[in-house]
């Protein structure tokens, strides 16, 4: 699979971790930055990774701040990606299984890497159940049924 990744300072040294992690998995990583450990502004990065998703250059996206949800609340912000804060194998799941989610989120003050890798092995290997599923997504997408863009106010 093809993953971009991306961190701020806070979660710098695990993005690291996790993109060697990955590629001896056997995934593609496109490295989204930072390039060091420096003071940096989470939403540029996130934002930057989400874009490459949303372009379709990659498939899937894995975002490390401190706490996970800067990363979250900035890739939501940009259409098409649904990014989760994962703290279990069974949240990566659902967000998968139920949300269709595609951004990984993790906080890397908060979590060590062995329960990240379980995480993200888990998120990367579940599909989405569509099904009654599909059409809560389709909400989020703000799609009407038959898949285009709906009008808004």
């Amino acid at each position: 699979m093809n993953i971009a990744i991306a961190s701020d300072h806070a979660g710098f040294a695990m993005k690291q971790n996790l993109a060697r992690w990955l590629a001896e998995q056997g995934h593609k990583v496109t490295d989204c930055g930072p390039a060091d450990d420096r003071r940096v502004d989470y939403p540029d990065f996130a934002l930057r990774a989400c874009a490459v998703l949303r372009d379709g250059g990659v498939e899937r996206a894995v975002l490390v701040c401190g706490s996970g949800i800067g990363m979250a609340m900035s890739a939501n912000k940009l259409g098409g990606c649904r990014a989760a804060v994962l703290h279990s194998e069974w949240e990566a799941e659902m967000s998968r299984r139920h949300n269709d989610a595609n951004v990984a989120c993790f906080g890397a003050r908060s979590m060590g890497p062995d329960i990240v890798q379980s995480c993200l092995k888990t998120f990367l290997a579940t599909g989405f159940d569509g099904g009654r599923h599909a059409d809560r997504v389709a909400k989020i997408l703000n799609l009407d049924a038959t898949g285009k863009r709906k009008e808004t106010d």
